[in-house]
C-alpha cells in the first residue's frame, strides 16, 4: 500500500526558534521570543490572509515565517492570499509573493514558495555558476562548479517530525560506515559492491576525484542512515539512453540503517534529496534515477513521489528502469512541510 503523507498528523513546524500562538482564525509568531507577526485567517477555498501586525525590522523574514508555517500546516493548500497595504520589491523580486489581479492582494504559491533556496541550504547556497561549454570522455557538457563541502541541506519535515539533512561524505569519517552498508546483503544484492576497507577507499576516492558525482550521507535528527551518489547526467553513463539535458541531475540511493527503512522515511529523505538537487541549481529541469528493473518497492516508493518509469534498458550489469521527475510536476504536487 503506498504511503499517504496527506494522511499522517503533522509535528508543528520548525526553524531556528520560531514559535507560535494560534486558533481557527488568527496567528502569532515570534522569533528569538521577540513578535515577528500578526495574521487573520479567513478560511474559504483558498486560505486569506490578512496582516495585523508586522515586525518593521524584518519585514520580509515575517512574511516569509507565515507562509512556511501556513503552507507547512497544510500540506494540500497551494496557494495564500495576502492582503497587504504595501511590499517591499524584495518580497516580489524573489517570488515570495506575486501581484494578484485585485488591489492590495498578493499571492503566495506553494511551487514557488519551496524553490527558494533559503534557508534549506543554509550557507551551501551558491551564486548559479556561470555556463561554459567543455568536452570530457567525448561528451560536451557544461563545467561543473566545485563540488561543496559539508552540510548542503536541512530541513524540518513535520510530516515525519524529525530533522532531515545532508551533507557531503568525508571519507575518514565515512570510511567504516560505507564499508558496513556495502556489506549489508540486502544492499549487496541491489549495488553489488561489497567489499573490504581498501576497496571501499579505493571507490570513494575515485569519485571524490570525480566532478560529475557528489557523495552525500542522508541524516535524520544528525544520526547517517543513507548514502547517496548524485551526478550530471549528461556526463554519465546513462547519457546514451534518453536525450540528457545539460543539468539533468541523476541520484543512486543507499539505505544502511535498518531502523530508517520504510515507506514514511523513504518519502521524507527521497523529496529532500530532489528537493536539494532542483534548489542546487534552478536549471536543473529533471531528476532520473535508474534503479534494478526487478527492484519493485523502490520503484513503487519513487511512483509514490512522483516519478515515472519512461522505460526499461539494459546497462552492460543490469536490467534498469529510467525513472524520471520533472522540476514542474515535484514543485506543483509536493507535499513538503
Amino acid at each position: 500500500m503506498p504511503f499517504d503523507a496527506a494522511s499522517q498528523p503533522l509535528s508543528p513546524p520548525r526553524w531556528r526558534s520560531l514559535s507560535a500562538e494560534e486558533g481557527d482564525s488568527w496567528l502569532g509568531l515570534s522569533l528569538e521570543g521577540r513578535p515577528l507577526i500578526q495574521v487573520r485567517l479567513e478560511a474559504g477555498a483558498t486560505l486569506h490572509v490578512h496582516l495585523e501586525r508586522l515586525c518593521p525590522e524584518r519585514p520580509y523574514q515575517a512574511l516569509w515565517s507565515a507562509c512556511y508555517w501556513l503552507l507547512s500546516r497544510d500540506t494540500t493548500c497551494q496557494r495564500l492570499v495576502w492582503h497587504l497595504p504595501e511590499v517591499q520589491p524584495q518580497v516580489l523580486a524573489s517570488g515570495l509573493l506575486r501581484v494578484a489581479e485585485q488591489p492590495g492582494q498578493y499571492l503566495c504559491e506553494r511551487a514557488l514558495f519551496w524553490q527558494l533556496p533559503q534557508p534549506w541550504l543554509g550557507d551551501a547556497q551558491a551564486a548559479v555558476y556561470p555556463q561554459q561549454m567543455q568536452i570530457s570522455n567525448g561528451k560536451r557538457h557544461p563545467c561543473r562548479a566545485p563540488k561543496p563541502r559539508g552540510e548542503v541541506y536541512r530541513r524540518f519535515d513535520a510530516r515525519l517530525g524529525s530533522w532531515v539533512s545532508l551533507r557531503t561524505l568525508e571519507i575518514e569519517d565515512d570510511l567504516e560506515r560505507f564499508n558496513r552498508w556495502q556489506n549489508n546483503p540486502r544492499v549487496e544484492a541491489f549495488w553489488q559492491e561489497g567489499g573490504t576497507l581498501a576497496q571501499h577507499r579505493e571507490y570513494l576516492d575515485k569519485l571524490e576525484a570525480d566532478p560529475h558525482t557528489l557523495t552525500l550521507i542522508g541524516c535524520f535528527d544528525d544520526e547517517p542512515f543513507a548514502y547517496f551518489e548524485a551526478y550530471w547526467a549528461k556526463e554519465d553513463r546513462i547519457a546514451p539512453f534518453y536525450p540528457a539535458d545539460d543539468y539533468d541531475r541523476g541520484i543512486h540511493m543507499l539505505v544502511g540503517e535498518e531502523n530508517h527503512r520504510g515507506p514514511h522515511k523513504v518519502a521524507s529523505w527521497l523529496s529532500a534529496l530532489v528537493h536539494y538537487l532542483f534548489l542546487d541549481d534552478p536549471r536543473t529541469q529533471r531528476v532520473v534515477a535508474e534503479p534494478r528493473a526487478d527492484n519493485g518497492k523502490m520503484i513503487g516508493y519513487m511512483h509514490d513521489q512522483c516519478f515515472h518509469c519512461d522505460k526499461e534498458f539494459d546497462f552492460p550489469h543490469k536490467r534498469a528502469a529510467l525513472m524520471i521527475l520533472g522540476r514542474e510536476r515535484f514543485f506543483e504536487r509536493c507535499k513538503l512541510a
